[in-house]
């Protein structure tokens, strides 16, 4: 293969590797396939790699069959070199062949082969997830999800099988990655209370992707759905917190936490569920750096209310483990650890509290954050607990010299 020189147009430009499947867009230019549609569609650009021309949000990827054929006649011709001759790619999935597999899963006989196969169309490209989505597939799926979910009279059998169905039409929703606007077709309170119900019920396969899914639908989801979210689904996220160890599955949680938290109602519904123990339980152990941070600012969240801030006082190691991630993971996580602290100090500080705070060496670490580089709203949240008991602190031995002298007057 090395010794044969390729012709340069059988190339993609984004690879530069020989073309499978090559495609044209609107600029003129031919890529492959997959390398293409990872540039647009999961990569979020909009402009053409090589030319740098917009592209239009109706884009096509049109086959370019000529260059195939050229290039598998190359592959053939120097075949005794070691070159493998390139199999004709799959045609992407047309819109009529989508509306009628749909058609065949609505019915019970025909239904775990339609979703068999549109699980493997969903695979093949991102050209089919986007025809699968503009069909209506997902708001399909979805449908079937929770007209399907079972009730409490359901035989084994018939739980059995809504739980494969459930773990295909799951696991297809979550890999067609849905455009915002797709999303938003399938915020709906009924749904989201049908996936609460499968994380708490499902296999674990089901739940791990009710979890993400919910992260993407949440994340675009309007104001008055996140504040009509109900207590089960944040004791739910609590209880995925707590027992599910994979890195994924536990970021898609707190992303789901950080979504639902901005508002009042949902704070006192996490508090009340367990949220603030079990995320206090985890930073003891955490030392991955994102981890740290989602879990700070969720804390960061509910300490923006009483009860927030009394959990994190009623666990023994409570401000201790926020206090020790401050310089220790991250500039943003040492923010959000000093709001936390910062609204302790300023809403819940009991002379017990204000006494274990020197106890434990949060005022220290408050010294030593006017001595070192950080953010100045940092600094100045810093400066203002210190400030607000210096009367129990100022002049305490609990404090190192070298830190004493940075004490604001």
């Amino acid at each position: 293969m090395a010794e044969i020189e390729i012709p340069s147009y059988f190339l993609c430009p984004i690879t530069l590797d020989i073309m499978r499947d090559p495609v044209t867009l609107s600029t003129g230019i031919t890529y492959e396939r997959d390398s293409i549609e990872k540039w647009i569609f999961t990569q979020k650009n909009n402009s053409c790699p090589a030319t740098n021309q917009q592209l239009f949000d109706n884009l096509e990827l049109t086959p370019n069959t000529t260059l195939r054929r050229l290039i598998q006649s190359w592959c053939t011709l120097h075949s005794t070199h070691g070159v493998e001759r390139l199999p004709t790619p799959k045609a992407p999935v047309t819109r009529p062949q989508l509306l009628k597999l749909l058609h065949d899963a609505s019915r019970p006989h025909l239904l775990s082969h339609s979703l068999q196969t549109l699980k493997s169309i969903a695979s093949q490209n991102q050209t089919n997830k986007r025809c699968m989505e503009s069909a209506g597939a997902a708001d399909f799926l979805a449908a079937l999800i929770v007209g399907k979910f079972p009730g409490p009279s359901s035989s084994d059998e018939e739980l059995s099988d809504y739980r494969k169905t459930c773990d295909d039409a799951l696991s297809i929703i979550y890999s067609l990655q849905l455009s915002e606007s797709g999303l938003k077709t399938l915020n709906n309170a009924e749904f989201i209370e049908t996936l609460t119900l499968i994380m708490q019920q499902g296999s674990y396969e089901s739940r791990a992707y009710a979890v993400m899914l919910l992260k993407s639908m949440l994340e675009v989801a309007d104001p008055s759905l996140l504040i009509g979210l109900k207590a089960e689904f944040f004791s739910e996220i609590a209880h995925i917190l707590s027992e599910d160890n994979s890195s994924k599955g536990s970021k898609s949680a707190l992303k789901l936490l950080i979504c639902a938290c901005p508002w009042g109602r949902n704070r006192i519904k996490a508090v009340e569920a367990g949220v603030v123990a079990v995320l206090i339980d985890l930073l003891l152990d955490s030392t991955e750096k994102r981890a740290c941070e989602m879990m700070l600012t969720v804390l960061d969240q509910l300490c923006q209310c009483a009860d927030g801030r009394a959990e994190v006082l009623r666990h023994a190691a409570g401000m201790a483990v926020v206090s020790k991630k401050i310089l220790r993971v991250s500039q943003a996580a040492s923010e959000r650890a000093v709001r936390i602290l910062h609204s302790i100090s300023r809403f819940s500080a009991t002379p017990g509290v204000v006494a274990e705070m020197l106890q434990i060496g949060v005022v220290a670490k408050m010294c030593l954050i006017l001595q070192v580089d950080c953010g100045s709203k940092t600094k100045e949240r810093a400066r203002d607990i210190l400030k607000t008991h210096a009367k129990a602190w100022r002049h305490s031995t609990c404090i190192p010299p070298n830190l004493i002298s940075s004490y604001p007057s």
